[in-house]
């Protein structure tokens, strides 16, 4: 165990998983060992065998609370299973550990938490205010129940809740910034448009203030950017293109575009074909770039790694790629089309070119304002692609540098592309995603037309999760217009791509 642990701290996956193995041999049922080896597992990449190993640790633990009526480790489990998406296992945690301790406050928030990212809306709502009925006066719980009742329609409570956690003397600068944003949201959707920047704004005011803004790098993103509009060249990004790769080496299918503009969307429809494996927001990509920072050390600039490397160095990193998805998902993905959603991953379309130059990519559009409106209102975990999107200005400026990067790239890729608009699928569903499945080469199944009905109850990782589990709406397309006057401030940013992208 110590061995495993100092590997740990030496980030050294392989070698802790190694030591917690055998020493789960040792003591077969160890609910912390057991613990340990998930959880090296999962950030090996293993995902499927490490879950294994938490939720046995977690069933072991309950055991134990069962005598000492302490959930508390059980809980520090389900929040692991949380961490790795597996809010299956969470749940099934959660609603033994409330029968266990019903006064323990935290089992109800993360039974809230499991039942909310399953779109189990009812059942969350009722776990929050259970939690909130043991402390009635704690602000974070009170915006949680608010939170829900949004989803669940109920605005009048919820606007209730809000205000009064707003008027708390003693709110916390997180607390204080999450209430703005969900009354803002409320007042969207009753349609008090007047207001809801009256919001918006100071939760921007206070946004420097939280301590996950602070650990992020802001100028990570717009640096890359910016050396990659220069260093990727046509000859760079078509290297290997037309040669022949391994048949058990076959290229993905990628879902890109800026965030809101519809990819969750496009995942789920896509999905429902019974010929697509969808990979929801993975690290694939950002796994793969780091090997080849591995294997070649000599430079950091990532042009000049790909620069440098020969075709054994592609096939290994389109071999690692497959490892790890394999080691992800298992036997899921079998002889589907393996479908990449993970948004930002636009940043990285030089680096997936030149490795998969003959993947095909569904890149997505949509209006600029609405896509700068929809980014500044949700609430998103801080990362250095989400920081910029804490102020108005600052959330053009980064739409801005992305779209750029998008329109100076695009005319050099080897990959096919299809461009979709999020206005075409919500009023032209079937030609606008026939186009799509025609790329992948896969023919039109009427089915998908019934996404949302495959989307409710299972997790989803976009914050969009909830809208994709409702039939199609279009009450999002144009919604910018009810704010048309705070656009005065950031129209010099928008102005060139609404021109360059057909919005002006």
């Amino acid at each position: 165990m110590e061995r495993g642990q100092a590997a740990v701290q030496q980030k050294d996956f392989a070698a802790a998983a190694e030591c917690f193995g055998k020493a789960l041999t040792e003591s077969p049922k160890d609910p912390q060992i057991a613990a340990c080896l998930g959880q090296s597992l999962c950030w090996l990449g293993d995902r499927d065998a490490g879950l294994k190993y938490l939720r046995l640790s977690g069933q072991w633990l309950l055991k134990k609370a069962k005598k000492s009526r302490d959930t508390g480790l059980a809980l520090d489990l389900a929040d692991q299973l949380q961490h790795w998406s597996d809010y299956d296992g969470a749940l099934e945690l959660c609603k033994q550990a409330v029968q266990i301790a019903p006064n323990h406050v935290r089992g109800f928030q993360l039974l809230a938490l499991s039942h909310s990212r399953l779109n189990q809306k009812k059942p969350a709502l009722a776990a929050a205010k259970q939690a909130l009925k043991l402390v009635p006066d704690n602000p974070m719980l009170t915006i949680l129940v608010a939170t829900l009742e949004i989803s669940d329609g109920q605005y009048q409570p919820a606007r209730e809740r809000l205000a009064k956690a707003l008027s708390h003397p003693l709110l916390k600068p997180e607390e204080k910034f999450r209430a703005h944003k969900e009354m803002a949201r409320l007042l969207d959707r009753l349609g008090e448009f007047s207001q809801v920047f009256a919001h918006l704004r100071p939760a921007a005011d206070i946004a420097p203030q939280l301590v996950e803004v602070k650990r992020q790098d802001a100028t990570l993103v717009p640096t890359m950017l910016a050396d990659y509009k220069t260093a990727y060249t046509r000859d760079l990004l078509g290297r290997w293109a037309g040669r022949e790769f391994p048949a058990d080496l076959p290229p993905p299918v990628f879902v890109l575009g800026f965030m809101r503009t519809g990819t969750t969307l496009t995942q789920e429809v896509l999905g429902t074909h019974p010929d697509l494996f969808v990979a929801d927001e993975t690290d694939l990509i950002a796994a793969t770039a780091k090997e080849l920072r591995r294997i070649n050390p000599q430079s950091t600039r990532q042009t000049e790694l790909l620069a440098g490397l020969d075709w054994d160095g592609v096939l290994h990193l389109r071999r690692f790629y497959w490892d790890r998805a394999r080691a992800l998902f298992g036997d899921r993905i079998g002889t589907k089309h393996l479908l990449d959603k993970t948004t930002m991953n636009s940043i990285d379309l030089g680096f997936i070119n030149a490795i998969f130059p003959d993947a095909k990519l569904v890149f997505l559009l949509r209006d600029p304002r609405d896509v700068c409106l929809s980014c500044f209102m949700q609430t998103m975990v801080p990362t250095p692609s989400t920081v910029p999107l804490l102020t108005w200005l600052g959330t053009a400026h980064f739409y801005g540098q992305v779209m750029d990067w998008w329109l100076t790239v695009k005319p050099m890729l080897t990959m096919d592309f299809v461009e979709l608009r999020y206005e075409d699928a919500v009023f032209d569903f079937e030609a606008s995603f026939r186009r799509v499945f025609s790329l992948i080469g896969l023919d039109w199944n009427p089915a998908v037309a019934e996404f949302h009905k495959r989307a409710a109850g299972k997790y989803i990782a976009s914050p969009s999760y909830e809208q994709v589990a409702q039939p199609l709406y279009s009450s999002s397309v144009g919604r910018w217009r009810h704010y048309a006057d705070e656009f005065e401030e950031i129209e010099a940013e928008l102005k060139p791509f609404l021109a360059a992208l057909g919005y002006d």
